[in-house]
């Protein structure tokens, strides 16, 4: 693989979106409606949602490219954590929240989604960011695992709605 990790462009909404729904099921607990993840999918990671995010000021998308196929993506959300519970979790400010990391199946193990947040978080260092959070499914082991090789460390609890049903998530801090 000769894997170039760099901003996402505008054109790749759809790209994004195909890799977010393959993805993001992979991130939710097994007792996850199939229809609470299609809803989520439908109104957070479509074409038109990710087309929103490559043009709100506020956001910053990397993807992993390997030759023209999306292998992962990365999305930054600049700002004061609008969630009450993040906000008394987190200690550094400013913060960049980490908001979405994810790899195709084809890159696990391979080093890719490290690479992905270690550009992120270089971004978010030059942005003037102190610290990067994230939110991340409780019963998740393997993200779990990873986000603390990563670097963030376990500060808090929130809630995270995927359709209708409310999941329990862990809140990490990187500390820049």
């Amino acid at each position: 693989m000769t894997v170039v990790i760099r901003r996402a462009l505008a054109a790749e909404a759809p790209d994004l979106a195909a890799i977010a729904a393959l993805t993001f099921p992979l991130a939710c607990p097994p007792s996850t409606t199939a229809e609470a993840i299609r809803e989520f999918i439908d109104t957070h990671l479509s074409a038109a949602a990710f087309a929103r995010y490559l043009v709100d000021p506020s956001r910053m998308l990397f993807v992993a490219d390997d030759a023209g196929r999306l292998l992962g993506y990365t999305m930054l959300v600049a700002g004061e954590p609008a969630d009450p519970d993040v906000a008394a979790a987190i200690t550094a400010r400013p913060t960049i929240e980490l908001s979405k990391c994810y790899a195709h199946p084809d890159a696990h193990g391979t080093g890719l989604a490290g690479e992905l947040v270690a550009a992120s978080v270089a971004e978010a260092r030059a942005a003037g960011a102190a610290g990067v959070w994230l939110g991340v499914n409780q019963e998740n082991a393997r993200a779990n695992r990873f986000y603390e090789k990563q670097g963030f460390a376990l500060v808090g609890e929130k809630h995270f709605l995927v359709g209708d049903e409310l999941h329990d998530d862990f809140v990490r801090e990187l500390v820049l």
